[in-house]
C-alpha cells in the first residue's frame, strides 16, 4: 500500500487532500479512485484513505481509519557521527539508521574527521530527502531529523540529555555494549556516538567519559565507520523490545 507524508492541517474533516510533489508521486504510481493509501502526519499517527479523486493537479482521499504508527520503537535514538568521507558512507547511514528506527542522526566534525563541510545547507536538504524516502520505504511513522552540529561538544551535549548515552570506541577500557543496554531496558531515549574513519582521538573518549557517556565497546571487530551506527542502532532495537 502506498505510504505518503502529509502536514496534519491537509487532513482535517475526514478527507485527505494531496497536491504538488506527493500528487504527482501518486500519479506516478498510478493511483486511482477506489484505491486504499497511507497518509501519515509525521507524528506518528498512519490514516488509512481510500482514494476519491485522483488527477494531475490534486488527489483527494476519504479517511477511514486512524490508528498509530506500529512500526515506531517505544525508544528514541539519536545517532552522532563524525563526519565520514565521502557522500556515499553519509547517505548509507541516513538510510539504514532510518530503517532501522533511529528518531534523528547528526553528524559532527572531530579530530580525525578527513572530510570538511561544505555548501552544509545543501547537504542537509539532500540528507533530509534521504531520510523521508528511507522513512516510506520503512513505513516508518515519522521522518526522522538529519542535520549538523557544528563541534563534538554539541555532539556531547546532547547526548548527556538522554536517558541513555552510549559512546562507541574500540580501545582502551571500555563495559560491554550488551551489558549496558540489558542495564537500561526501560529506556525511552537513548544517543550513539560513533567516530570517523579514523576513530577518536584519546582526549575525545577522555571527555565524553567525563560528560557521564558510558564507553562501550562492540566487540573485537572493528566495524567501518559507516557500519557502526547502524550495528548500533540494531542492538539497541534488540535490547529495548523493538524488533520483537
Amino acid at each position: 500500500m502506498a505510504r505518503f507524508f502529509m502536514l496534519g492541517t491537509n487532513l482535517l474533516g475526514g478527507t485527505a487532500i494531496m497536491t504538488g510533489k506527493d500528487a504527482e508521486h501518486a500519479r506516478v504510481l498510478r493511483i486511482r479512485p477506489g484505491e486504499d493509501i497511507i497518509i501519515c502526519d509525521g507524528k506518528g499517527t498512519d490514516y488509512k484513505c481510500r482514494v476519491t479523486i485522483a488527477d494531475k493537479q490534486q488527489v483527494e482521499a476519504e479517511v477511514i481509519e486512524v490508528v498509530p504508527c506500529k512500526a515506531e520503537p517505544s525508544v528514541a535514538v539519536s545517532v552522532l557521527c563524525g563526519l565520514p568521507k565521502g557522500s556515499d558512507k553519509t547517505d548509507y547511514i541516513i538510510q539504514k539508521c532510518v530503517e532501522a528506527g533511529a528518531s534523528e542522526i547528526f553528524f559532527f566534525p572531530s579530530d580525525r574527521c578527513v572530510a570538511r563541510p561544505e555548501n552544509i545547507e545543501k547537504k542537509q536538504e539532500r540528507w533530509q530527502r534521504i531520510s523521508e524516502e528511507a522513512a516510506k520505504q520503512s513505513g516508518r511513522g515519522i521522518i526522522p531529523q538529519v542535520g549538523w552540529l557544528s563541534d563534538y561538544a554539541s555532539a556531547l551535549d546532547l547526548a548527556v540529555h538522554k536517558d541513555l548515552g552510549l559512546f562507541l570506541y574500540e580501545t582502551g577500557e571500555r563495559e560491554g555494549l550488551d551489558t549496558v543496554l540489558n542495564a537500561h531496558t526501560g529506556i525511552h531515549s537513548a544517543a550513539l556516538i560513533t567516530g570517523p574513519e579514523g576513530g577518536f582521538a584519546a582526549f575525545e573518549a577522555d571527555l565524553a567519559r567525563m560528560a557521564g557517556l558510558h564507553i562501550c565497546s562492540m566487540g573485537e571487530r572493528i566495524l567501518r565507520c559507516e557500519t557502526a551506527p547502524v550495528v548500533a542502532v540494531t542492538a539497541v532495537m534488540y535490547a529495548t523490545g523493538n524488533l520483537s
